[in-house]
């Protein structure tokens, strides 16, 4: 099984220097863009490869490039998404930890087929040891003249900049993103227009998440079909995996796209401990509905996991027990959501704290029969299309799904007036 995005980590193991990496064939692909491609040519090999985002959307990487218009005048911006904030995932980090010049990479080649000359790392405040990896790799690469000037005597200008965070989960939303970059407050911004046409400072701009840009140095020097023939599924290449709760072997692993989630549950995560059983898991991070045991094998890929009502999302899956209270679960994800709404839009700036004093009011004891036709009012009232962004109808998936799927929980915290598992 190929593993081309963490081969060259090793655990306990500084990352790869410039000169180790380049002798295990890094930066060929930078040569290869440059010296040999069109920028055109890399964004249709890149469309070819059927590279999804792998920051939750699953959009065409190839597709999102194409629409930045490369007729216009003054500067493109090329943004890294390191933030990260998504509970429950930890996946990026082991990439930018663990082989930051493979992402430098695959930004230079990005950077090149959408014709930018300004690129930015988007780092998760807390990410400290990424920070100090990435911004020592930043400078070799700068070093060795990958970066700068006239990169490889091409004529190719790039310069590269770290940015770290402040901490707020909006800015894991790209325009959230680019509004904090400019040093603005981190809401939102309206679409149309999209930041491929104007993005940073009004610029065309494409932002695209560190395990997506990873993948590219591969796809360059390997091929399309390559790419493709990783995967178990339609969707191509292999993805970062990564289970949390209580199983037996919680991580993250490479794995080829449309693995079922029984195989990565209990091949890979061990199964549950042994004094618990499943329940449920979140298959993307916070913000998905939850899956049941219907659903273990499932391929972890986007098209089954959308079909059966959730989101693939970060690939990252959270686990309930069966010693876990589902609404004391919720309740944890719920007030998360509250504290990093924006506060920009009515429903959600409202709606979330709502939803926890409701969720906590039942762990309290103090739930009533109405709470239940409350909370199922703002699954949809703060879902799709009623919110200025969609941290909001994020935050709804678990809760809608839980509604649905451990009723008898929630309404056993109103009928015994308190939390069955405390």
């Amino acid at each position: 099984m190929e593993t081309p995005l963490t081969q060259h980590i090793v655990a306990n193991r500084p990352p790869l220097s410039l000169k180790e990496y380049e002798q295990v064939g890094g930066y060929q692909s930078v040569r290869k863009v440059l010296k040999q491609m069109t920028p055109a040519e890399v964004t249709e090999l890149v469309k070819a490869s059927n590279l999804k985002g792998r920051g939750g959307a699953g959009f065409s990487t190839g597709m999102k490039w194409s629409f930045v218009p490369m007729d216009v005048p003054g500067p493109k911006y090329l943004i890294c998404n390191a933030d990260e904030m998504e509970p429950g995932t930890f996946k990026d980090r082991l990439l930018l930890e663990g082989n930051p010049h493979q992402l430098i990479e695959g930004m230079i080649v990005a950077a090149y087929a959408i014709q930018a000359n300004v690129s930015y790392v988007f780092l998760r405040w807390a990410y400290k040891l990424a920070a100090h990896e990435i911004t020592k790799a930043i400078q070799e690469a700068y070093d060795a003249g990958y970066l700068g000037k006239n990169i490889l005597g091409t004529g190719f200008n790039l310069d590269m900049h770290l940015h770290t965070g402040v901490g707020r989960y909006i800015c894991g939303e790209e325009t959230a993103l680019i509004n904090a970059l400019q040093g603005k407050r981190a809401n939102p911004r309206a679409k149309p227009p999209f930041p491929q046409v104007s993005g940073l400072y009004g610029k065309p701009t494409i932002v695209n998440n560190v395990e997506t840009l990873s993948c590219l140095p591969h796809i360059v020097n390997n091929g399309a079909e390559w790419f493709k023939g990783l995967s178990k599924s339609e969707d191509s290449g292999t993805k970062l995996y990564g289970v949390s709760g209580k199983v037996k072997r919680p991580g993250t692993w490479e794995l080829p796209m449309g693995i079922t989630v029984r195989e990565l549950l209990e091949e890979y995560a061990g199964g549950m401990k042994d004094d618990v059983q499943f329940r449920g898991l979140l298959p993307g991070g916070a913000s998905t509905d939850f899956l049941v045991e219907e659903h273990l094998d499932l391929k972890m890929d986007y098209p089954s996991i959308t079909k059966a009502g959730s989101r693939m999302g970060t690939g990252t899956m959270i686990v309930l027990d069966d010693k876990t209270c589902p609404v004391g679960f919720v309740l944890n994800l719920q007030h998360f959501f509250a504290q990093e709404s924006c506060g920009f839009c009515t429903p959600c700036r409202d709606g979330l704290p709502w939803v926890e004093k409701i969720l906590l009011a039942m762990e309290r004891g103090e739930g009533k029969p109405e709470h239940m036709n409350i909370l199922e009012f703002h699954t949809q009232f703060l879902g799709p299309g009623n919110t200025f962004c969609a941290l909001a109808p994020g935050a709804m998936e678990p809760l809608q799904s839980a509604l649905k799927y451990f009723r008898a929980d929630f309404e056993r915290h109103i009928t015994e007036h308190k939390c069955p598992w405390k």
